[in-house]
């Protein structure tokens, strides 16, 4: 266990990082999933499917 430790305590791995933010993350699904609803619905609109 002592090696896990000094592994660990390696400046490397000692690096800040961002909070997990799900919100964004949700956002910018929401936001490819409307862009691909939109685009299938423009192209079935312009193909005479709609």
């Amino acid at each position: 266990m002592a090696r896990v430790e000094e592994y660990l305590s390696l400046p490397i791995h000692q690096v800040e990082r961002k909070p997990y933010r799900p919100w964004v993350l949700l956002l910018v699904l929401w936001v490819v999933v409307a862009a691909l609803g939109g685009v299938s619905l423009l192209f079935a609109w312009m193909n005479g499917l709609l």
